[in-house]
């Protein structure tokens, strides 16, 4: 068909003829084509002809090509037609899909604008195709613009509320299976998930009689025992929970919502137990519905071990991974790891991440968690990454109660005909550091250690090998009688001329070493590994990177130890913090390119250069702002800012009165070089080497100044090409106003003094907020001595309360402020007061720190 031949087709006026001719547009023509501008002209002929089937055949035209041109010349048209009073109701169905296809494709030439109040108010027409049509439309505009459209909160309720009260004879065409109107009760449910409760004390009360009426027709006997009648049913109830979920502040639907869904826990439906599941997952995240949750444990463990469908037992171990606290954490970490020797390979690694979380999370008993590990260890030791050894290794050391206890339970454990390498490696790790432990009973003398750990050798990867030699010549240090039996393995062929270059430099070393030094040398030079310091748990990093957000129960997964916060939306870069930048060559400041430590395993540039601060970055995408990690600054000045596959930047600052300096290090995770790199803040910054080499690192020093307080942080830009591809990403800076602290010592007599002279109304920002964190007061001590205030002891007549006190130097003035920390461990609540004689600094401090704890 000719493009001469559609044009006429299209200006018929037989019906058959222009269906023909959208038809052939709609499936044939390129929305690149040049035939689009004829067409445009004939559709606008259709629009304004008042004909329904006419306006129908060109709105649904529009809406199948879709493309930037059509929406150019038909956006402002559409929303006309969509609103007018005399349009039929089939063009109107029609209008709004077509302004939704529109918007989803261009949606900054779809503007709403005088047109939003009525099309909201479409919520109230009479004819149900319409509504359905238009709650789509609305749903996708009020999740851009929430503000814009929230006058449709009410409407929902409304129109939900006549639906879910009427019979199914009151609604007869639009009734499927004996439910009214499923699909448009789905959609308005999903509508409301968009806002949080109504504040109108009246319609919240008729949204909760819905909810209430959906749940009790849920208990009601079926109407049909067709599958289609409780799959209707079944749709709206999920939705309504979902919505109960979201709300999350009605204790009361909650629990309701928690009992219906135990009910589809042993349903004979498999997706009805899944989905059951998954509800529960973030069920079990609500303080409110998290004790029911925990009541149907066993029904949980049943269907971890009996499920056919391996989707469904994975949402069974992220249920009991979720409803785990310290009540039930042994018996659900049992029941994991039981699972685990049975369990499915694909989601084996998964659950191995969680028993070491869940271990780490509720250990009260550190000798616990070390038989947990190690048995993880054995029952599933090809799907225990480093990020689990490396974490118990972190543990053992820094607690000095289980040292002797993990030295004795290793030994044990590596004494089984057949171990796994993993075991090889955090017995090499724990012996070569606290073996003299357990050295005076004759079964564990030192000879029997060495012995042990070096039958494994042969039978061990060239990294777990270098990781024994390392841990020989701390037997050396620590056993002066296995010298010589050391040394002669040391000085064997296969060891100071192996082909592999790290085992033969760690061999020849470690063997002159221990020959050249005396005994006081060789002490300080291997002397046990000092206590690492508190950092965000690299197994939760790992399991929330495989997972993606919001794919395990968000609030399980923001409770990991030592967690840092997240901050919520993009801020413009601030206005009041005066950068400039100091060229720099590549330096190497954060110790990068360092050897590895002597008692660990040697890696790789590569890997080096992914775990630079040894804690896992926040993965992110190559495009947009990134917040996520940015809170994780607050109280504390070194870290990876981010990390994805292609790149990771880390973070050096240091800050004294009003000034700072900042280092970061841009590193090249890849073997292609970067061309074009660049960087800009709201300044402009002295550029750094345009061509980053594969595996390289560039350093940029960037000079602050406060000049006075702020709200918003700098927004740094990056650009670079990775391919040929161009690469752009656009990250807030950790500066925040808390970073220019001077920590001011007080009495208890002049803190409360001063704290009294701060009571205006306008001078205190105060916040009551749920823990997001464990409250352990060693962690709450570091994070605010971390925002740089002096910690006050002995001030605050509650002991369990913490004082703080500084002064914020800007180059305008000094701020004072005054903090206070209660916690509250049997609710697990803290309130926070900050009073300082600047109302914004108060607000935006409480903003800063609520987050943290």
């Amino acid at each position: 068909m000719s493009a001469h031949t559609t044009c006429n087709e299209l200006s018929s006026f037989r019906n058959n003829q222009q269906s023909i001719g959208y038809l052939f547009i709609s499936v044939l023509v390129n929305s690149n084509s040049e035939l689009i501008r004829l067409i445009n002209n004939a559709i606008k002929n259709d629009l304004s002809s008042r004909n329904p089937t006419f306006m129908c055949l060109a709105l649904h035209c529009i809406a199948n090509v879709g493309s930037r041109e059509m929406a150019e010349a038909f956006a402002g048209e559409i929303p006309r037609i969509l609103v007018a009073g005399d349009t039929m109701d089939s063009v109107k169905q029609s209008a709004a899909l077509c302004l939704l296809r529109l918007y989803k494709t261009s949606p900054d030439l779809v503007l709403m604008g005088e047109w939003t109040s009525r099309v909201v108010h479409l919520l109230n027409d009479q004819h149900m195709g319409v509504v359905t049509a238009a709650i789509s439309l609305i749903t996708c505009l009020s999740q851009k613009n929430p503000d814009e459209f929230k006058t449709c909160v009410s409407l929902a309720v409304s129109r939900l509320s006549r639906i879910v009260s009427s019979a199914s004879t009151d609604l007869q065409d639009y009734t499927y299976y004996f439910v009214p109107a499923p699909w448009l009760s789905c959609k308005l449910l999903r509508l409301l998930q968009c806002y949080p409760p109504p504040e109108d004390g009246a319609v919240k009360g008729r949204l909760v009689e819905c909810l209430e009426t959906i749940l009790n027709k849920a208990q009601e006997p079926p109407k049909s025992k067709k599958v289609q009648h409780s799959n209707a049913k079944n749709a709206i109830l999920f939705e309504a929970i979902a919505l109960i979920i979201h709300y999350d502040s009605e204790p009361n639907l909650l629990v309701r919502a928690c009992n219906q869904l135990g009910q589809f826990l042993q349903h004979r439906e498999t997706n009805l137990r899944y989905l059951a599941l998954e509800s529960m997952c973030t069920l079990a995240s609500s303080e409110f519905s998290h004790e029911a949750v925990k009541t149907h444990i066993e029904t949980v463990i049943n269907a971890l071990k009996t499920e056919r469908d391996v989707s469904v037992r994975q949402r069974a171990a992220d249920l009991l991974y979720a409803m785990c606290d310290r009540s039930n954490a042994k018996q659900i970490v049992a029941e994991m790891l039981s699972y685990l020797e049975t369990a499915d390979y694909s989601i084996r690694e998964e659950m191995v991440l969680k028993v070491a979380i869940l271990a780490e999370k509720y250990a009260v008993d550190y000798s616990w968690y070390v038989d947990t590990i190690l048995n993880l260890i054995r029952i599933a030791g090809d799907y225990v990454s480093e990020e689990v050894w490396y974490r118990v290794i972190q543990i053992v050391i820094n607690r000095d109660d289980v040292q002797g206890y993990a030295a004795k339970t290793v030994f044990e454990a590596l004494q089984a005909p057949a171990c796994h390498e993993n075991m090889v490696k955090v017995g090499g790790y724990i012996l070569g550091e606290f073996g003299n432990l357990i050295a005076g009973d004759p079964r564990s003398s030192p000879l029997v250690q060495f012995n042990l750990l070096h039958s494994k050798f042969h039978l061990c990867s060239v990294p777990t090998r270098a990781l024994l030699l390392s841990a020989y010549i701390k037997f050396i240090n620590l056993f002066p009688e296995t010298k010589s039996t050391i040394q002669e393995v040391l000085r064997c062929d296969s060891q100071i001329r192996n082909s592999d270059v790290e085992l033969q430099q760690r061999a020849v070393e470690y063997l002159k070493l221990s020959s050249i030094a005396s005994t006081d040398v060789l002490a300080t030079v291997l002397e046990e590994m000092p206590p690492f310091p508190e950092r965000e748990s690299s197994i939760l990093a790992k399991l929330k990177k495989k997972k993606g957000p919001g794919a395990v129960s968000a609030g399980e997964l923001e409770e990991g130890k030592r967690e840092g916060g997240e901050v919520n939306g993009a801020e413009r870069p601030g206005d009041n913090a005066a950068i400039a930048s100091t060229p720099s060559p590549s330096a190497d400041l954060l110790g990068l390119r360092s050897a590895a430590p002597v008692s660990a395993a040697p890696v790789s540039a590569g890997s080096l250069l992914v775990d630079v601060f040894s804690e896992a970055g926040p993965a992110a995408s190559t495009a947009g702002v990134n917040d996520d990690g940015f809170l994780r600054f607050v109280c504390k000045n070194n870290g990876v800012l981010f990390e994805n596959q292609l790149l990771q930047i880390g973070i050096k600052s240091e800050y004294r009165q009003n000034l700072g300096r900042m280092y970061l290090f841009y590193g090249n995770k890849t073997s292609v070089q970067f061309v074009s790199f660049s960087t800009t803040l709201n300044v402009q910054l002295k550029p750094v080497d345009p061509l980053v080499e594969g595996g390289a690192q560039v350093q940029q020093v960037i000079n602050i100044e406060c000049l006075s307080d702020f709200s918003d942080a700098p927004l740094l830009n990056i650009k670079f090409r990775y391919g040929g591809a161009l690469q752009n990403l656009s990250l807030k800076l950790p500066v925040t106003i808390n970073k220019f602290f001077q920590p001011t010592e007080m009495s208890s007599h002049d803190f409360f003094q001063r704290w009294k002279q701060l009571s205006q109304p306008q001078q205190e920002a105060q916040k009551i907020f749920k823990a997001n964190h464990p409250m352990d007061t060693e962690v709450l001590k570091a994070k605010l001595l971390g925002l740089g205030t002096a910690l006050l002891d002995n001030v605050d007549p509650n002991p369990e309360n913490f004082v703080c006190a500084g002064v914020i130097q800007t180059k305008a003035q000094q701020i004072g402020c005054l903090l206070r920390l209660e916690p509250n461990a049997q609710a697990q609540m803290y309130r926070l007061t900050l009073r300082s004689s600047k109302d914004t600094v108060a607000k935006r401090l409480c903003e800063l720190l609520s987050e943290q704890f």
